[in-house]
């Protein structure tokens, strides 16, 4: 009887979970799995390796969990998941692993295929084998018993893998019409679900968006261009189509290129003949433009790090050019007067990187300013005043290097532009220097660096009358001066309360008791000055006293005595001459 219950049992819940299953209970976070895991396992850093073995680890396992075994160590026997054995939501896991497995090596050989070509037959083999995998996915999702979010998400897994394919094959056409299906899933599926999620499903759309614009083209879609270097620029486009963007930009500005001939700088032509020189130029302008309309500070950041690489490239470009001008001058032994026009055009080079160098310094400072005058948490230690002191200090340092430009040495103009752009930055560094002075409670310290800020403001307010145009870029000198009058007031209040420490303010002396303690012993009143480290107990040293002294006797009577003669008293010795003196000799006179 009791075996027949446990047999009525497990026949009930058999049915229970067949109903269940019937329901479309079977769910998988498709897009959420494969980011966790490819975050968690190499993806980071960009080994594929890596993923590769995590994915192989992870597929023994849930093998070896659901008891899907392909035969034994003697002999392999193939499985395939079919619809009918979708009792776990893991079975769908598998094939999705066996995908990311595929994607992964093909991601690999693409690393490889830059110094080994024949890798990229591999390449496209595994692409296949991982967009097979995936309309696998998307067949076992249609069953009734997985829910619709799923096949969703399956359906947009399948159209990226295949247009990755078919973007491999320069198949542009059937590329773009793969990504803009799977582009218009993730919205759908980013607009019916939480935030969280959302967020997910923006960035694959983020990360399609330059295949799309790429695959546009190629079509014939020439508008394209502008959009895939402004994400370029931005850093859109990663894995394949980072290489893709930057070889077709080049593409683009080496045909412009051709066109340009020289540049004009503080009033000289220079003629361009490096390649690498002309497409840098020739991108200038776009790249400050779209560093002008960055939407934040890390896209801003990351424009100027792209900009100053570009231009650290073309700067060695022309320094080699310049080595073998100068060998030929060596053979030709002529005198080096003027600055070549290579030379000038290094310097014009220099220039630009130097000048990229101070915006990019003075737009962190500005955010490091920014987040200064939040409130402070102590969960999170805030920037310093130290901080932007040190960004000033590389300004500094990049304005130095411009005085020193070959070339420019004569430009009366040039130098009195950088000595004044100078000034500014070393009034803005000495403010900062006041403030951490400020945060130590050195009134003193801080009060003569205000004072020094004020002077170097007024000094570039005297001189920047016939500098307007090329000084409009700097910070206003005028708001500093602002500033520092309320900082100055601010701080005589701060060092008037500040009653931890017995420090004069220099400017506003107080009045206090300067009697010690032990003339004061009869009447109590707090003085924290006692426990500090000075304490007010005695006069010391002490004052001096009138005390008796020793009387000084002089002999005054002497001067007026008068002695009486002695002169009966003195024998008197005779005259005797030379006689005498041998007589004294020979003792004749004894």
């Amino acid at each position: 009887m009791a075996a027949d219950k446990q047999n009525e049992a497990k026949v009930s819940s058999v049915d229970e979970n067949k109903e269940n299953l019937a329901e479309g209970c079977l769910g998988l976070e498709i897009l959420q799995i494969i980011k966790e895991s490819q975050q968690q396992h190499g993806l980071r850093h960009g080994d594929y390796q890596r993923y590769r073995g995590y994915c192989s680890r992870r597929l023994r396992r849930l093998r070896k969990t659901l008891g899907f075994k392909m035969g034994n160590r003697h002999k392999f026997v193939g499985k395939k998941i079919t619809v009918e054995m979708l009792s776990d939501s893991r079975y769908l896991l598998i094939v999705l692993m066996e995908a990311e497995r595929a994607w992964s090596y093909a991601m690999q050989l693409k690393q490889e295929a830059n110094t080994e070509p024949r890798k990229r037959f591999h390449l496209l083999a595994r692409l296949r084998k991982a967009a097979k995998h995936s309309e696998r996915l998307e067949k076992l999702c249609e069953s009734p018993r997985v829910d619709a979010k799923t096949k969703l998400e399956a359906q947009a897994y399948t159209a990226y893998l295949s247009g990755m394919v078919e973007f491999e094959l320069q198949e542009w056409k059937h590329a773009m019409e793969a990504f803009n299906k799977c582009k218009t899933i993730y919205e759908k599926l980013a607009s019916a679900f939480t935030e969280e999620l959302a967020v997910l499903y923006r960035q694959r759309v983020d990360e399609i968006s330059p295949n799309i614009r790429y695959c546009a083209y190629n079509i014939g879609d020439q508008n394209a261009i502008n959009d895939l270097m402004q994400m370029r620029l931005t850093g859109g486009g990663g894995g394949m189509m980072a290489e893709k963007l930057e070889a077709l930009i080049t593409q683009a500005r080496t045909k412009q290129a051709a066109t340009m001939s020289e540049v004009e700088w503080r009033g000289r032509t220079v003629p361009v003949k490096i390649d690498k020189a002309r497409i840098f130029l020739l991108g200038l302008a776009d790249n400050e433009a779209a560093i002008a309309q960055a939407s934040n500070e890390e896209t801003k950041e990351h424009l100027y790090e792209t900009l100053l690489a570009e231009c650290r490239d073309t700067i060695q470009a022309v320094r080699e050019e310049l080595k073998t001008e100068a060998k030929q001058r060596e053979r030709g032994s002529e005198e080096s007067g003027k600055v070549s026009n290579m030379q000038f055009l290094h310097s014009y080079l220099t220039y630009i990187k130097l000048c990229t160098l101070v915006k990019r310094n003075e737009s962190m400072a500005h955010t490091l300013q920014a987040k200064l005058k939040e409130p402070q948490t102590d969960e999170k230690r805030g920037p310093r005043p130290q901080d932007l002191i040190r960004l000033y200090d590389i300004i500094l340092q990049s304005l130095a290097e411009l005085s020193t430009l070959q070339g420019l040495e004569d430009d009366h103009t040039f130098q009195k532009e950088v000595s004044l752009k100078t000034l500014v930055y070393k009034a803005y560094r000495c403010f900062f220097i006041a403030q951490s002075y400020v945060l130590v409670k050195k009134w003193s310290e801080a009060l003569v660096l205000y004072e020094r800020v004020l002077k170097y403001a007024k000094e570039v307010q005297s001189k920047a009358k016939g500098f307007n145009n090329s000084l409009k870029d700097l910070p206003d000198v005028q708001e500093l001066i602002a500033e520092v009058n309320a900082e100055k007031y601010s701080l005589q209040a701060a060092a008037i309360l500040d009653t931890d420490e017995n420090v004069e303010v220099p400017t506003q002396p107080q009045v206090k008791d300067t009697t010690p303690l032990c003339d004061r012993l009869d009447s109590f009143r707090l003085d924290t000055s006692l426990v500090g480290k000075q304490p007010n107990l005695v006069h010391f040293p002490p004052d001096f006293q009138p005390i008796p002294c020793k009387p000084l006797f002089f002999d005054l009577a002497l001067n007026h005595v008068s002695f009486p003669p002695l002169d009966d008293k003195v024998e008197q010795k005779g005259k005797g001459g030379l006689t005498g003196y041998f007589k004294n000799i020979f003792g004749f006179g004894s």
